[in-house]
C-alpha cells in the first residue's frame, strides 16, 4: 500500500514536476531516458520508445554509434528531434534483474536511481536548466535518483550554480511524487548537516524544525535549560556546560492516526558541534563535526516525509540539542552525574557525549509508552571502521524491529546491518569504579560501537527499541552514485519506509 502526498505539498510538487509540451535548445531543456541490456542488444524503455516514436526513429539511429550504454552510465545525444533536442540515454542493465541475495537490497530500484542520476548529472553539466525524466519502470526510484543527485548546498556562496528543474516525462505520476517527497526528506537532512555550526546553533536548529514541519501539521515544542533541569536531565546538561550556546530539547508530534494509538518514538542526537570537550579531538577534520547532529537532522527529514505522505501513524520525535565545547565550566573526565532515570554515570571520556544526551532523551521518550522506539546518532567512530559507508549499524532488543528495518533498507537501497547487543558488552560499561555506569568501556577501544549501544540500553524500558549508529554513513565521498560529495542525510528514506511498514500494521506491534 502506498500513501500519496498531502494536498498542499502535492500541489507544490506538481507545480515543479509537470512537464511542458515542447522544448527548445533556447529553453535549455533535456530529457533522460533508459535502455535495457537484453543479451547484448539494447531495448528501449517506455519513455525512450516515446521519444523514439516522436523523433521518427532518430533516437534508435543515433544510439547505433558509440556502442552499448553501460549500466549506470549516460550518453548525451544532440539533435534527436525538435521536441527533444538533447537526450541523455542511461543504461539500466538487464530488464530482468538476477536476484543478488548477498546484496540485501532491491537491485532493480537501485539501478534506476543510479542510472537516472547519471543522466541528470550529464544534462546538468551540459547546461540544461530543465530536465524531464523517464520513470524507467520505477517512477519512485527515478524521482529519488534525480532529486538527490541535483541537490546542492550553496546557500553561503556568492556565485551559485544553477539548479535544474526536474520533471517527470509522465504527467501527474503519483509514484514520482512519492519519490520526490522521499528525496526531499533526505535533502532537508543533508542541508541541516552541511550548515556550519556558527549558523546552525541549537536555537537556530529549533527554528529550522519549526520552519520545516509546522506547515505540515507537526507540532514542535521547544524546551530550554530550566525544563531539562526540572526533569533531572543531568547527563544531557553535563555536555552543555562548556558552551555559551544554551541547550534546547525538541519534542515533535505528528498525529496521523487516532490519538489513542501509541506512537512510534524517534530520538535523534543533536550535537550541533562536537570538539570532544575536555577530551579534545584532533584538529584534522574537526570541521566535519558540524554534522554530529546527523541523527537530529534525519529525524526532521523522516517526520517531514511521514507528514507529507500522510502516513496513518502517530510519531513522537525527541531531539536534545547542544554543543560539546571545552571551557572553564566544562565537564571533566572522572566527573559523576545522575541521569533522569536515577542511574549515576561516571564520565571518563567527554568525547563520548552522544550517549550522555541520548540517555536522558531515551528515558523521557520511554515515559510516553511508545509502540516502538528508535534512535539515530553519529555515535562512534568504531562503526565507521566496522562497516564503512556500506550500511548503518543497528542494535535492537526486538527481532521484529530488525526485520522491518531490514526490509525498509532493502527498499530504499540504504541498507542496515544488525550488530550484537549482548550482556558481554553491558558488562563493559556497568563494571564501574565510581558510579552505576561508565560512559567509556572497560576494554576500550575494542567493540566501541557495541559498548556504546549497551550503554544506551541501560536507559530504555521499551520492549521494541532499536539504536542506529549512523557515524559510518554520515558523509558521502563516492560510495553512493546518486549522492554528491558531502553530508549524506542517511538513513532518512529507510526510516521513512520503516514508519510506513509500521503504519501498515507489519510486525503486529
Amino acid at each position: 500500500m502506498a500513501f500519496i502526498a498531502r494536498a498542499g505539498l502535492r500541489s507544490r510538487v506538481l507545480a515543479h514536476l509537470r512537464p511542458a509540451r515542447f522544448y527548445s535548445v533556447e529553453n535549455k531543456a533535456g530529457v533522460v531516458v533508459g535502455v535495457y541490456d537484453s543479451d547484448g542488444k539494447e531495448t528501449l524503455s517506455d519513455g525512450a520508445q516515446q521519444v523514439n516514436t516522436e523523433s521518427s526513429g532518430n533516437l534508435s539511429r543515433l544510439l547505433q554509434y558509440g556502442g552499448a550504454v553501460k549500466k549506470g552510465k549516460s550518453r548525451v545525444l544532440y539533435g534527436v528531434s525538435e521536441t527533444f533536442p538533447v537526450v541523455a540515454v542511461v543504461g539500466l542493465g538487464p530488464a530482468e534483474k538476477a536476484e543478488e541475495v548477498l546484496e540485501e537490497r532491491d537491485e532493480a530500484k537501485e539501478a534506476v536511481r543510479a542510472a537516472v542520476a547519471a543522466g541528470c548529472r550529464s544534462l546538468e553539466e551540459a547546461g540544461m536548466s530543465r530536465i524531464q525524466v523517464d520513470p524507467c519502470g520505477d517512477a519512485e526510484a527515478a524521482a529519488e535518483g534525480a532529486h538527490l543527485v541535483t541537490f546542492k548546498y550553496q546557500e553561503l556562496k556568492a556565485k551559485k550554480k544553477p539548479v535544474p528543474t526536474i520533471e517527470c516525462l509522465v504527467k501527474d505520476n503519483e509514484s514520482w511524487i512519492r519519490g520526490a517527497v522521499l528525496a526531499e526528506g533526505q535533502n532537508v537532512a543533508r542541508r541541516l548537516m552541511e550548515t556550519p555550526a556558527n549558523i546552525l546553533t541549537p536555537t537556530n536548529f529549533a527554528q529550522e524544525a519549526v520552519n520545516s514541519l509546522e506547515g505540515l501539521g507537526v507540532e514542535v515544542l521547544v524546551r530550554g535549560y530550566e525544563w531539562a533541569k526540572e526533569r533531572n536531565m543531568n547527563a544531557f546538561l553535563s555536555v552543555t556546560r562548556g558552551s555559551v550556546e544554551p541547550p534546547v530539547f525538541l519534542e515533535l508530534t505528528y498525529r496521523g492516526a487516532d490519538y489513542t494509538e501509541k506512537p512510534l518514538a524517534i530520538v535523534g542526537k543533536g550535537v550541533t558541534f562536537d570538539t570532544g570537550g575536555i577530551s579534545l579531538k584532533p584538529s584534522a577534520n574537526m570541521d566535519k563535526m558540524r554534522a554530529d547532529m546527523g541523527g537530529a537532522a534525519c529525524t526532521i527529514g523522516s517526520l517531514l516525509v511521514a507528514a507529507s505522505l500522510r502516513l496513518p501513524i502517530n510519531i513522537k520525535g525527541f531531539i536534545p540539542l547542544c554543543e560539546n565545547m571545552p571551557g572553564g565550566s566544562a565537564t571533566k573526565p572522572g566527573d559523576v552525574v545522575v541521569a533522569s532515570n536515577g542511574k549515576s554515570i561516571q564520565i571518563d571520556n567527554t568525547d563520548a557525549e552522544g550517549r550522555l544526551i541520548l540517555a536522558d532523551a531515551l528515558h523521557y521518550a520511554s515515559q510516553h509508552k511508545p509502540r516502538a522506539m528508535i534512535d539515530m546518532a553519529t555515535l562512534t567512530g568504531a562503526m565507521a571502521v566496522a562497516l564503512g559507508a556500506g550500511a548503518t549499524g543497528v542494535f535492537s532488543n526486538s527481532s521484529i524491529l530488525w526485520q522491518l528495518m531490514h526490509r525498509a533498507g532493502a527498499t530504499s537501497g540504504d541498507r542496515v546491518w544488525r550488530m550484537p547487543l549482548w550482556k558481554h558488552y553491558s558488562s563493559q560499561v556497568t563494571d564501574c569504579h565510581l558510579a552505576d555506569i561508565n560512559n567509556q568501556a572497560k576494554d576500550k577501544p575494542a567493540g566501541g560501537s557495541c559498548s556504546a549501544a549497551a550503554f544506551l540500553k541501560e536507559f530504555v524500558t521499551c520492549d521494541h527499541w532499536m539504536h542506529l549508529d549512523i557515524a559510518g554513513v554520515m558523509e558521502n565521498k563516492d560510495e553512493v552514485p546518486y549522492l554528491g560529495k558531502g553530508m549524506s542525510g542517511r538513513p532518512t528514506r529507510t526510516v521513512a519506509h520503516f514508519a510506513e511498514l509500521l503504519a501498515q500494521g507489519e510486525g503486529g506491534i
